[in-house]
């Protein structure tokens, strides 16, 4: 109960604020939006890029702790293509953005905050490894699954081109690879820079769950809940179960161990929705999915957090 009621409720608190402020009509929609335009193509990204930055590349990208989150993401991708095609006869484009929601999970928003409050700013560095290959990988693999199954593959090349030119001017990925420069060159920012940035990234996280919790009161519950229980399934039990396991078999130390399982044990984010309306398709299971899985996990986060060392 310690556990709930000090790490994991003050964060779905500031959510819940954000949420009510905007179905109360006390903080609009497009006030949302730019709190959101904020943190995502500012504050976060400074964020990601002194964490990159002054991260210790050669503790924390290793193989054992990426494959141990990437590989059950995956697997599950393909499994949430595979049960909403046989289970519940959905078209292949719908089919794919399912399984993008059981693959791209809220990792910032969510895992960042929650791991701070649970062990601390200095127990975020592996969290922060998942998360520098997240974006790249997450939206690389939905995008060529979905051309794919649309039958594109003549187009394929400038498909892929389009992807990395999308991919490469998102402000989370431009955070990091300027952190990665950093990093890798040696270089010393002046203090009043880092000073500045580190004003930034004061505003990131709090400014993040508050403008989230806008967003989710934006959203709707409508039907399709088969499709929605499976998400949830798998992204709040099925996988962080299997980087467990995987942890386990690959021996990762404590710090490791921690932030694989609670990154995994995210709920999905935006973009997943972000994904459904880009091609617009199965928007109302992702929609609905995100809204109810980040309040079921609530719960299943202190189940995790419970059984953790």
């Amino acid at each position: 109960m310690g556990a709930l009621l000090q790490v994991i409720l003050p964060v779905f608190l500031v959510i819940g604020f954000g949420f009510v402020a905007v179905k109360r009509n006390l903080f609009s929609p497009d006030g949302v939006d730019g709190l959101m335009k904020f943190t995502q193509n500012f504050a976060i990204p400074c964020l990601l890029f002194r964490a990159i930055a002054d991260l210790e590349l050669g503790a924390y990208f290793a193989p054992p702790l990426l494959i141990s989150y990437y590989l059950p993401a995956v697997s599950l991708f393909f499994a949430g293509i595979l049960g909403a095609r046989l289970l519940f006869n959905r078209p292949w484009e719908h089919c794919v953005a399912i399984g993008f929601c059981a693959l791209f999970g809220n990792t910032v928003l969510l895992g960042l905050p929650i791991m701070e409050r649970a062990y601390g700013a200095d127990a975020l560095d592996p969290n922060y490894a998942i998360i520098a290959l997240n974006s790249p990988t997450c939206y690389l693999l939905g995008i060529a699954a979905m051309e794919i199954v649309r039958g594109r593959g003549a187009g394929a090349g400038a498909t892929i081109l389009s992807i990395f030119k999308a991919i490469f001017r998102n402000a989370l990925v431009i955070g990091i690879m300027l952190g990665f420069a950093v990093n890798l060159s040696g270089f010393a920012l002046p203090n009043v820079l880092n000073e500045a940035i580190d004003l930034m990234i004061r505003a990131a996280l709090p400014a993040a769950i508050f403008g989230l919790g806008g967003v989710l009161a934006q959203y709707r519950i409508e039907g399709d809940i088969g499709p929605v229980l499976m998400i949830c399934a798998f992204t709040l039990i099925l996988q962080p179960a299997a980087t467990w396991g995987l942890g386990i078999a690959y021996e990762l130390d404590e710090a490791a161990f921690r932030s694989a399982i609670i990154t995994a044990a995210m709920a999905p984010g935006i973009n997943c929705y972000v994904f459904a309306n880009m091609y617009g398709v199965a928007k109302r299971v992702a929609a609905s999915t995100v809204l109810i899985a980040t309040a079921l996990s609530v719960i299943t986060t202190w189940g995790w957090l419970a059984v953790l060392p």
